[in-house]
């Protein structure tokens, strides 16, 4: 068993290297960070950093940053809430809307209309909420989509 967990790391090297002619100082250089630590590696990169004005970002996480930003600006909301702002004068018009568009027993939605800034109904798509929020307006409410 010991034998072939030592084949299994033969057989994973690193995969053969393209060879790039590099003038004597390039290969100089290259040979010194050879011989570095992590500890001289990372200040000598955070001194080219400094030095040029420069950071060693990799250019894949730069290209996704923006994505990531302009999708969530994009990106549209699918849920709503339907808040009642203000009863206005026609209090018995908006319960029985109230009733009309939810389960609410006369009770629930007598409450809602005496304390307006309650939800009063959760998660429904743009199309729904907009269409509760139009019955309600036209009885008298105001009526805020969040």
């Amino acid at each position: 068993m010991a034998e072939e967990t030592k084949d299994a790391v033969e057989t994973t090297e690193a995969p053969a290297e393209k060879k790039v002619e590099l003038s004597g100082k390039v290969a100089d250089i290259i040979g010194t960070i050879e011989g570095m630590t992590v500890l001289e590696m990372a200040d000598l990169v955070k001194a080219l950093e400094d030095k040029f004005g420069v950071t060693a970002a990799a250019p894949v996480a730069m290209a996704a940053a923006p994505a990531a930003g302009g999708g969530d600006a994009a990106e549209e909301k699918t849920e709503f809430d339907v808040i009642l702002a203000d009863t206005g004068e026609k209090k018995f018009q908006v319960v029985k809307v109230i009733r009309q568009m939810t389960d609410l027993g006369l009770k629930e939605a007598k409450e809602i209309v005496d304390n307006p800034g309650q939800a009063i109904k959760k998660e429904l798509s743009k199309e729904e909420a907009e269409e509760m929020k139009k019955k309600l307006e036209e009885a008298g409410a105001k009526v805020e989509l969040k």
